[in-house]
C-alpha cells in the first residue's frame, strides 16, 4: 500500500477528472491521497472531493502563492472552517502552507513580509487546534524552521524538500518527514537524490504534487498520483531497499506525522 501525501487533486488540470484521477491511483495500489487546500475558494471543494472519493483526506489552508490576493478575513474564515471540520475524520491536517522565497515578486519586502505573517498565523491555528501541518519550503527552509520553534506545533511534513542534511534533522527533530516525490527521478538533481539515499528512514514519505513535479518518464504532461509507486521504485533503488519495506516505512511515517490518517489506517 502506498500513500501519496501531497495531491492536489482538485486542480483545474484534471478537467473534471478528479474521481477518475483517484480510481487510476487506487488501482495502482495507492490507497490514500492527501489533499491540501491552497485558498478560502477551495476550502469546500476539497472537503467534497474527501466525501466523492473514499481514499482521499484533506488539509485546509492558504498556500504561500495565493497570499497576494489573500485578505485578512480569510484567516477568520480558516480558523472557523478547521473548528467545524474536526468532526470530520477525512480532514487530517493545516495546508498547504509555508513560504516561497522563490518566485520574485513573493520575495519583495511588502510580499515578504506579508507571507510570513499568513505563514505563523496559520501556525497559531495548527497549535490551537494540536493539527500537524503541510508545508512550503521553497528556499525558504530556515524561515519555516524559526517559525516552527516559536509557535511548535505536533508534527507535519516539509513538503517537496530540497535543502541540506542539517536542515532536514532539523526538521526531523520538531517532529517532522520530508516529502519526496517526482523531483528525484533526475538525475541530475543531484542534491534531491542524495538526501532521498541517506537521510533516515523515518524522515521520507512519499508525494507527487500532482498534477505538478511530474517525474521523468511523464515530464513535461501532468503528473498523477497514480505515479506514486514507480517513484517509489526509484526511491528504493536509491536506498538500495525493497519495495515492500519502503511502502511500510513510508506508510508508517505518514501514520506518525499526520495522526489523524493515522487512525483511518488502523480502521
Amino acid at each position: 500500500m502506498w500513500i501519496d501525501s501531497h495531491c492536489h487533486l482538485d486542480a483545474t488540470e484534471y478537467d473534471g477528472a478528479s474521481n477518475v484521477i483517484a480510481d487510476e491511483a487506487r488501482a495502482a495500489d495507492v490507497k490514500w491521497i492527501v489533499v491540501p487546500a491552497v485558498e478560502r475558494a477551495n476550502f469546500k471543494t476539497v472537503a467534497e472531493l474527501a466525501i466523492e472519493n473514499s481514499g482521499c483526506v484533506y488539509a485546509l489552508g492558504i498556500h504561500p502563492l495565493y497570499v497576494p490576493q489573500a485578505v485578512e478575513e480569510d484567516l477568520s474564515v480558516l480558523r472557523d472552517a478547521v473548528a467545524q471540520a474536526l468532526n470530520d475524520k477525512k480532514f487530517i491536517a493545516i495546508g498547504e502552507i509555508g513560504l516561497d522565497f522563490f518566485v520574485p515578486s513573493l520575495c519583495e519586502s511588502a510580499m515578504r513580509t506579508k507571507q510570513e505573517y499568513f505563514y505563523s498565523e496559520q501556525l497559531k491555528i495548527a497549535r490551537d487546534f494540536n493539527l500537524p501541518v503541510i508545508v512550503h519550503v521553497r528556499r525558504s527552509q530556515d524561515i519555516v524552521l524559526k517559525y516552527l520553534r516559536r509557535i511548535p506545533v505536533v508534527s507535519g511534513i516539509a513538503h517537496a524538500f530540497n535543502g541540506s542534511v542539517q536542515q532536514a534533522e532539523a526538521f526531523g527533530r520538531l517532529g517532522f518527514a520530508l516529502g519526496f516525490g517526482g523531483a528525484m527521478t533526475f538525475t541530475r538533481a543531484l542534491q534531491i537524490r542524495r538526501l532521498a539515499s541517506t537521510l533516515p528512514d523515518e524522515l521520507i514519505v512519499l508525494e507527487t504534487d500532482s498534477p505538478d513535479i511530474s517525474p521523468s518518464w511523464l515530464h513535461p504532461a501532468r503528473n498523477t498520483p497514480a505515479q506514486l509507486p514507480k517513484i517509489a521504485a526509484v526511491l528504493a533503488e536509491l536506498r538500495g531497499q525493497s519495495l515492500a519495506h519502503l511502502a511500510r516505512q513510508t506508510t508508517d511515517n505518514v501514520a506518525r506525522v499526520l495522526p489523524r490518517l493515522g487512525s483511518l489506517l488502523m480502521q
